[in-house]
């Protein structure tokens, strides 16, 4: 990971590099406002490091995958998970010109934590996007 300031995105290459050795990619370099699924602007650099690895992969086919924390309820996480992974397939269509049937936007809520949601640290941990190969 690499930190633009208060921004920690995740290049290119090591995005190529994980889904090749683990078959998916989390990264935290998206952002949204708690409840919402407007990408903010300080997102755009992880979005064009994301385009760079998937055109360096011509065949390649990946899930987006939202996650959230435990926060909320289940059914307003599974849908706010959901809207997020297609607003970053629709980004990345629109902005980075990426062929989005190349692309499939997953939402699973809270339902595989990488980390406890009993603290912030934990539940900072669980807020990611994923990019995993087809």
């Amino acid at each position: 990971d690499m930190e633009t300031g208060k921004v920690t995105f995740t290049n290119a290459d090591i995005i190529k590099q994980g889904l090749a050795a683990e078959g998916k990619m989390a990264l935290y370099g998206i952002y949204f406002d708690t409840g919402k699924a407007t990408i903010k602007p300080e997102s755009k650099t992880q979005l064009a490091e994301m385009a760079k690895a998937l055109n360096a992969s011509p065949n390649l086919k990946v899930f987006i995958v939202g996650h959230t924390d435990n926060q909320g309820t289940l059914a307003t996480n599974l849908s706010l998970s959901q809207q997020r992974a297609e607003a970053i397939v629709q980004a990345l269509a629109k902005d980075y010109k990426f062929n989005p049937a190349r692309l499939s936007a997953k939402g699973v809520a809270n339902f595989a934590p990488v980390a406890s949601n009993t603290a912030e640290a934990g539940r900072a941990k669980n807020r990611r996007v994923e990019m995993v190969v087809q």
